[in-house]
């Protein structure tokens, strides 16, 4: 939905399946309801994903001009979409799979200019597309500094690639489309300094050679092509998991012109500890409920000292007898929520984000991404479409009453 502070939408992540027919009967099954009950008298934006299959089969016959029939018929458009996840994410163990394949590889290259031309088909008219995507890849994977920058530079210059379709896209259409890197932690690019020091040190020259070599452009021009179809997808669950400060990552983007494509609006976990042994075993064992086997859980433990440490998985983190003043952890809780028991939510977060947005608009692309409505506890469920009714119904009347 179009709101002052930009358009709104939900992740169609929630929903389970891979085939086209699959995310079409979920579409088909909530979307009516949820406009209906938010936006009954103005079109409503869809933040489509779509996996490696779906894109494919999509484009197979007259599926795509069904489904543009079908979001005219329901006053639907498609301005947003997550291109992260490539393969299966519901239902399996997903874990670090996730960034597979990553962007190292043409695979990962491929569905995401798949997914740009599918986006330059159904976006509206007047109206800028982008698309979401892993931050490089999963750094765990590659040992020593030599191999994780190799993978660095093959990574961004298959970015390069796309930044360039988007270019051609551009030149013959007149659409804005932008792909948007999503810092989150353990990927290559973990937080908004590593992303803005990838930018300039190497994006930026990496961008230059190529477009001077591809295009025979100048350095200033290339500059100008890669700010406008790179940007960063500024995902509050991430960033607040690292104690990251919003107004001071912003702005720097801002001054250097890094454009920000999409604001996830999620939340993550977090709890600070008492000084009793017994109060942070209790807080623990809270913890434990939310240790389920499908998705990374990473924690980032804050100590007295404002010293950070990393733990990949939950599992590792519940294992450690470190003495932390805090613990953040990786699990996109429903945002409406602020306290989980013992346990809260990074929901202030979100309030300083969009109060940022309110203020001196970023972005004019939010989406919420709360996918993990299938495994959490049993206590905190509710049906789904009344879920994503809520959640976006909290940050609609957040945003109205900045």
């Amino acid at each position: 939905m179009k709101l002052t502070a930009g358009h709104l939408t939900y992740c169609t992540n929630i929903y389970a399946g891979e085939t086209w027919a699959e995310h079409f009967e979920a579409l088909k099954f909530s979307f009516p309801d949820i406009k209906s009950q938010l936006s009954p008298d103005a079109p409503m934006g869809i933040g489509l994903r779509l996996s490696n299959t779906a894109s494919i089969e999509i484009l197979q016959g007259d599926n795509l001009i069904q489904f543009k029939q079908w979001l005219q018929i329901n006053e639907g458009y498609v301005f947003t979409m997550n291109g992260f996840p490539y393969g299966n994410f519901h239902n399996v163990v997903v874990k670090d799979q996730v960034h597979a394949p990553d962007w190292t590889t043409k695979d990962r290259t491929a569905y995401t200019i798949r997914l740009f031309n599918i986006l330059a088909h159904l976006l509206p008219e007047g109206m800028d597309g982008g698309i979401s995507t892993s931050p490089l890849s999963y750094k765990y994977w590659f040992n020593g500094d030599t191999t994780l920058k190799t993978a660095k530079i093959e990574a961004t210059n298959n970015i390069l690639k796309v930044a360039a379709e988007l270019y051609k896209i551009k030149l013959h259409t007149d659409i804005t489309l932008h792909l948007d890197i999503e810092p989150e932690p353990d990927g290559i690019l973990e937080t908004g300094r590593e992303f803005i020091d990838w930018y300039e040190s190497m994006l930026l020259p990496q961008g230059i050679a190529f477009f001077n070599d591809e295009f025979q452009l100048p350095a200033a021009t290339a500059q100008q092509i890669i700010k406008e179809y790179i940007n960063l997808c500024y995902d509050v669950c991430h960033f607040a998991i690292g104690y990251e400060p919003h107004e001071l990552i912003i702005n720097e983007l801002t001054q250097k012109g890094i454009k920000v494509g999409k604001i996830q609006i999620s939340a993550a976990l977090k709890a600070k500890f008492a000084t009793s042994g017994h109060d942070r075993q209790m807080i623990k064992t809270e913890f434990k409920k939310f240790n389920e086997p499908t998705y990374l859980h990473q924690v980032i433990a804050r100590l007295a000292d404002g010293t950070l440490l990393r733990y990949s998985d939950l599992p590792e983190a519940l294992a450690t007898t470190d003495d932390p003043q805090e613990w953040r952890a990786h699990f996109h809780v429903p945002v409406f929520l602020e306290n989980f028991g013992l346990l809260q939510s990074t929901q202030s977060d979100i309030v300083n984000v969009l109060a940022l947005q309110a203020q001196n608009s970023f972005t004019n692309h939010l989406e919420v991404e709360t996918y993990t409505w299938g495994v959490l506890p049993d206590a905190l469920k509710i049906p789904l479409t009344q879920s994503v009714i809520r959640e976006l119904e909290w940050v609609k009347n957040k945003l109205i009453n900045q």
